[in-house]
């Protein structure tokens, strides 16, 4: 059963009263639990009812081309942004995670935040269907999707296109360590422009390392 914080919490969230809380409650259950009935099918059903959603405001929202689009959409739906918002609404405080992965910093993980975000839209939708399940992502996503997230270029191109401009080799990346368990791994990237130098960068997903490595390398010096 859920707690009571929690029913309130997921009720202020939909906007609504929650019909199957055996569902709600899958949703919120990391598979470090044991449980069998965990986020991992509605985080995959979640993923697919934001992509279109975002997709949508951005077709009705914007006459930038299909390349544009493509990135502002890649931005809003990666997991970093979905992390950020999870943290932004105090979710850890309701996920379910076994004792390993507590203790492992699961409850701040980005990988579990984003997940856990996805499988509640997947939820959603499964209860209430699509269009309140893209109501919901509306809300949560307004800000992002009325501010600047994915309207400037990624870093990783942003550091090609200064490479070949200064007439420089193309950037190299590589991945230093991985640490930590598989629900909490840790990248460390390195990329490397010969003959100008490098930089390196940590975060919870190679790719999430490898643009902060971009970003650190441009820092020190684009």
């Amino acid at each position: 059963m859920l707690a009571p914080a929690t029913r309130t919490f997921l009720e202020d969230l939909t906007g609504a009263p929650l019909r199957d809380e055996a569902l709600w409650l899958r949703a919120l259950t990391h598979g470090s639990t044991g449980e069998k009935k965990n986020y991992e099918r509605l985080e995959f059903l979640g993923d697919r009812v934001l992509g279109l959603t975002i997709a949508e405001w951005l077709y009705e929202n914007s006459t930038e081309a299909e390349g544009r689009l493509s990135q502002r959409l890649n931005a809003l739906v990666s997991r970093a942004t979905c992390a950020q918002l999870a943290r932004t609404i105090a979710l850890g405080e309701h996920m379910i995670l076994g004792k390993q992965a507590r203790d492992d910093g699961g409850l701040d993980s980005e990988n579990i935040l984003g997940d856990v975000m996805e499988a509640l839209i997947g939820a959603c939708f499964i209860e209430r269907g699509f269009e309140d399940a893209r109501a919901m992502v509306r809300r949560l996503w307004s800000a992002a999707l009325e501010g600047k997230t994915g309207k400037r270029k990624h870093p990783k191109s942003a550091l090609q296109e200064w490479a070949a401009g200064n007439r420089r080799r193309v950037p190299e990346y590589r991945l230093v360590d991985r640490s930590g368990p598989d629900h909490a791994s840790v990248f460390t990237v390195e990329v490397t422009i010969p003959n100008v130098g490098a930089a390196q960068a940590t975060a919870n997903s190679k790719q999430d390392a490898e643009t902060r490595a971009a970003e650190e390398f441009m820092r020190k010096f684009g």
